[in-house]
């Protein structure tokens, strides 16, 4: 482990500094720290990220999967660390909360056509495959005590069922709902609202965090012959991506291992065993799929190591 942990320190700034705090348990205060943080505000990378999507949201939501659209990568730059109060961040998070709908979540461009029960026009509206996503940068970039977040958070966190977070949105969309059985849990919806919940400190959401938890996990030991609205988990889902953007083993499993009280759950295990496996002999591991609309970072490549990657995969098996 000390010889990833040198690879990781001596690689890129945001893996530094997020090594520094979530492997190494340093105080955010710490002079190694702090310096790795400047560093990485300086990253180009990094700045090159948030001028770009200060134009917010840019292009029209057509796919949730869509890993270059404004949202995702808004939620990569909460993951690695961005604060409301780093430069360039605030008048982002400005437009990201000009556009909050009045039930409390914050609304994104979408499209729907028509075939698919939308209306075929350009509409902000919200989705329980993307309002998650705001909410959780937002919480991480430090506005967790907002009025205007916390009221998001409340609205969708009681849209949990027994079996977990359904396929839900805005009326806007119109009759628009993804691609199977209304009665089922939408595991993308349940990843990340427990990704949200799990950010949100105290314990007001710990019952809707709990159930979607457990409807995850349910996916994962009913894989075989239980795929609600056809996510599936599988070897494709099986395969290191990063970041984390969609429905895949690194992304749930990371999320899960937030939670105290599935740290000897035979299910998350399972996926972290699967996980372990797939190092090379120095521990490290290499992205085996990748978002081409990433591939200028360490991780939008397949033949060597990844930093980030590795540092996301020892995140939750050192947990």
């Amino acid at each position: 482990m000390d010889q990833t942990l040198n690879w990781l320190l001596s690689s890129t700034p945001y893996v530094e500094y997020r090594t520094r705090l979530d492997l190494l348990h340093q105080s955010e205060n710490d002079l190694s720290v702090t310096q790795a943080r400047e560093a990485m505000l300086e990253n180009p990378l990094i700045k090159g990220l948030i001028q770009e999507i200060t134009n917010w949201p840019g292009s029209i939501l057509v796919s949730h999967k869509s890993a270059g659209h404004s949202l995702h990568k808004l939620v990569f730059l909460a993951d690695v660390g961005l604060k409301v109060t780093d430069p360039g961040m605030s008048p982002l998070i400005e437009k990201v909360m000009e556009h909050q709908d009045p039930d409390g979540p914050f609304d994104m461009l979408t499209n729907i056509p028509t075939q698919f029960g939308g209306t075929g026009e350009d509409v902000w509206s919200w989705a329980l495959c993307d309002a998650p996503s705001v909410l959780y940068a937002l919480v991480k970039f430090g506005l967790g005590d907002d009025p205007q977040v916390k009221n998001g958070i409340e609205y969708l966190s009681v849209l949990v069922r027994e079996n977990g977070f359904p396929c839900a949105g805005s009326t806007k969309l119109g009759s628009f709902r993804g691609p199977g059985r209304k009665i089922d849990p939408c595991p993308y919806a349940n990843l990340i609202m427990v990704k949200l919940l799990a950010a949100s400190q105290g314990t007001l959401y710990s019952d809707a965090c709990h159930i979607g938890a457990e409807s995850l996990l349910h996916c994962w030991a009913e894989r075989q012959t239980f795929h609600p609205y056809i996510f599936y988990m599988g070897n494709d889902f099986s395969k290191l991506k990063a970041p984390m953007v969609w429905f895949d083993i690194v992304h749930v499993t990371h999320v899960l291992s937030q939670l105290p009280w599935l740290n000897e759950d035979a299910r998350l295990l399972e996926m972290k065993a699967i996980v372990t496996q797939k190092s090379n002999t120095e521990g490290l591991f290499t992205p085996e799929s990748i978002w081409t609309a990433w591939k200028e970072w360490d991780f939008g490549q397949k033949k060597a190591p990844s930093p980030y990657l590795t540092y996301l995969v020892a995140s939750f098996l050192n947990h």
